[in-house]
């Protein structure tokens, strides 16, 4: 009879695990975050009442202006949520507690990488269901879909890596102050104003920003038109930004 190996023999989570629950940490922190949810969805939800309720008043098109309110809500998630969260967690020391855990920088950044994925997709199916209540009706086309769906990805990668370097070099109530200030900056900049209503001069730099691409897509997307350069650039921005993340972001305040 073999006797019986009692040993602790401690050894970290497989990598994907451990990963794959911090992502579940993340989300159901946001999701218990009120604050979150009005950035998320309160807003955007209220965008399209309004719309529904005065836009042919104010010659406000239904079609592209529920896709844009739909780009809004991903950027509030991908970027202005994610900032202000994490900063304020660098803050409090919570990253700091991270660090004596097997929880690496690349992990960390997989798991609210993939809490914002979630988190978004959810947020995107909330928006689309309620625009369709409203009486959105999208006529997108397959090639587009394909198109759009790459966007969609790129550009909360390029959101997330931006929100991290910000969260991860400036205080957390820098951090507050400037999100939302780049909140409303990136919905006028692209996201809820399309690029041919700014002047000649100014659109082609408008047209390099991650959030012009995540709008003109979406906007493009609803009315059935096919336009792949947005896919370039969201692919530019989110290998920069996240390499930027990666190589700054601080754990300690």
């Amino acid at each position: 009879m073999s006797a019986l190996d009692l040993r602790p023999a401690p050894a970290p989570a497989p990598r994907l695990r451990r990963i794959l629950r911090h992502a579940r940490m993340e989300t159901v922190l946001v999701a218990r975050n009120g604050e979150q949810l009005l950035l998320a969805l309160v807003i955007p939800l209220g965008l399209i009442l309004g719309q529904a309720v005065a836009g042919e008043r104010l010659g406000i098109a239904r079609e592209p202006f529920v896709a844009s309110v739909i780009a809004l809500g991903l950027w509030s998630t991908g970027f202005t949520s994610l900032a202000i969260t994490t900063a304020f967690e660098r803050r409090y020391g919570v990253l700091e507690r991270l660090v004596a855990t097997p929880l690496r920088r690349t992990d960390l950044m997989l798991g609210k990488a993939a809490m914002v994925t979630a988190v978004a997709l959810a947020q995107a199916a909330v928006l689309a269901l309620a625009g369709v209540a409203a009486g959105w009706s999208p006529r997108p086309s397959i090639a587009q879909t394909a198109v759009a769906a790459g966007v969609v990805v790129l550009s909360l990668a390029a959101f997330s890596g931006l929100a991290l370097v910000l969260a991860g070099r400036a205080s957390a109530e820098l951090t507050l102050g400037l999100a939302n200030l780049v909140y409303l900056l990136g919905a006028a900049g692209g996201l809820l104003v399309p690029v041919a209503a700014f002047p000649a001069w100014a659109q082609p730099v408008i047209s390099l920003l991650p959030t012009t691409a995540l709008g003109e897509t979406l906007r493009t997307w609803a009315g059935g038109g096919v336009d792949a350069l947005p896919l370039i650039v969201v692919a530019v921005w989110a290998v920069a930004a996240l390499a930027l993340a990666r190589k700054v972001f601080r754990w300690t305040s």
